[in-house]
């Protein structure tokens, strides 16, 4: 699967879920489920291949300003969120996190079930339930896409005192409060 065929499926669902996070996870699961198994697993490399592309010191920041904390899983999950939005909204991001200031609305910003969506269609494709080296997740690990170890975030490191300037349209919006 390459990128153009993995941003069209994110942002099919997207379009087609108008909103509803829990539609566009199930609608990902059910058109991922129509494809090969293969297929499947290539989705999973490329959304992992996409997580550590957004592991940066300046998603990192965006993401303090917009909800004041950041922890393992938060970073994670806000970049499957990221990821969620589609292509147009994640390139512009790693160029330019500021630009997620247009938008963003107020509250967490999380997509935690990205991380499940092909995982469910390969069962669902394959029939198995009991996870083994046949699975998405596996085969992403084995293939060394793991975004939990092993990765180094990229950029430079900030202090809490410059991010107003780093990113003031970010600041502006959530972090003056």
């Amino acid at each position: 699967m390459d990128k153009e065929q993995f941003w069209q499926l994110v942002e099919a669902a997207k379009t087609e879920a108008q909103g509803d996070q829990q539609l566009q996870e199930q609608i990902l699961i059910d058109h991922l489920a129509q494809l090969e198994p293969a297929q499947i697993v290539a989705f999973e490399c490329r959304l992992r291949e996409c997580l550590l592309e957004a592991d940066h010191f300046n998603i990192i920041a965006a993401q303090k300003i917009i909800d004041g904390y950041v922890s393992d899983d938060t970073y994670l999950y806000f970049r499957c969120w990221l990821i969620g939005q589609g292509e147009t909204v994640f390139t512009n991001a790693l160029q330019n996190a500021d630009s997620l200031a247009s938008v963003m609305d107020e509250g967490y910003q999380d997509f935690e079930e990205l991380l499940y969506v092909a995982t469910k269609a390969f069962e669902q494709r394959t029939g198995k339930t009991d996870e083994d080296d046949t699975f998405p997740r596996s085969i992403a690990s084995e293939q060394g896409l793991d975004y939990d170890f092993g990765s180094e975030t990229k950029g430079e490191d900030w202090t809490e005192n410059q991010l107003p300037k780093m990113l003031p349209k970010l600041w502006k919006k959530f972090g003056a409060a």
